[in-house]
């Protein structure tokens, strides 16, 4: 089987759209189509079937693209991993989000610029919906992401996945507040990530425990800026334990286990054989 063909149905299985999938691949829905037909010709089986305006896989197709990721990951690996005593180097790309890469990334770099020098790695500041976006469409190697234990992540097949560390979290308020308990909280404006939904399922699920469905009225992705609003009296808010918040901030200790954040360092199967990503991922792990 052609693995380019194997890698459309896998595109397929997720986009569930031959255009989109052909967008993704940056080709044509023409040529998609084609490799889709000669993949079926090749297990001599039906692989798709109208569904609408749009294709569905068979049954026959679902088992092949289930395949698919590990027959793509070998590939991969075997592609990445000619030689892998050999010393790490070349470009590493990562995404992540930014207290993954002030805790784990720079520390990670800063030891290995010692030891191998050959390693170049390059960082973009995302949440994980848009990290895992990049991995998928192979544009980063590397994403370093979280969740919450109240609103666990979803893992993709095809995601190597290294659990790095786990943080508490508790809630934003004013100093003058910081001896009310969540249940206190009912009537608050509330602050929830504007660009990540997990912090504020993971709210969602607290104040259920508490007995009241919060008012979420702001959505903003800066810790900073989160305290400016906390202090400003606008609403409270998901904040870690233990880091240095605004003066003025008080970050409640919450009951029943309380919430916890744990950052991953994710990669696509396969791909951890290439040697500079395999020494970051090693680095971050050992940390």
């Amino acid at each position: 089987m052609d693995v380019r063909r194997l890698r459309m149905l896998l595109e397929l299985a997720r986009l569930g759209s031959m255009h989109e999938v052909a967008d993704a691949l940056g080709t044509t829905t023409s040529s998609v189509s084609q490799g889709i037909a000669a993949l079926a010709r090749d297990v001599r089986r039906p692989l798709v079937e109208p569904d609408g305006r749009r294709v569905r896989l068979t049954p026959a197709g679902r088992r092949l693209a289930d395949h698919a990721v590990t027959i793509l990951a070998a590939v991969d690996s075997a592609r990445l991993d000619l030689d892998p005593g050999a010393e790490p180097v070349g470009v590493l790309r990562a995404a992540g989000f930014a207290s993954a890469i002030r805790t784990s990334l720079l520390p990670a770099v800063d030891d290995l610029r010692a030891s191998h020098p050959g390693i170049d790695v390059r960082i973009l500041e995302h949440e994980p919906p848009e990290s895992f976006d990049l991995l998928a469409r192979d544009e980063v190697d590397l994403a370093l992401v979280y969740d919450y234990d109240l609103a666990p992540a979803e893992w993709r097949d095809d995601h190597q996945v290294t659990a790095l560390w786990t943080r508490e979290w508790g809630v934003g308020v004013p100093t003058r507040d910081r001896g009310l308990a969540m249940a206190d909280l009912a009537d608050r404006d509330w602050i929830v990530n504007s660009r990540h939904f997990a912090d504020e399922r993971a709210l969602r699920s607290l104040a259920a425990r508490a007995g009241f469905a919060p008012r979420v009225v702001h959505r903003i992705d800066s810790l900073e800026l989160v305290d400016d609003l906390v202090v400003a009296g606008r609403g409270v808010g998901l904040l870690p334990r233990g880091r240095a918040s605004r003066r003025g901030v008080s970050v409640l200790r919450l009951g029943d286990g309380g919430v916890h954040l744990r950052a991953y360092a994710v990669t696509r199967c396969g791909r951890d054989s290439w040697p500079p990503l395999r020494a970051v991922v090693r680095r971050l792990s050992a940390a």
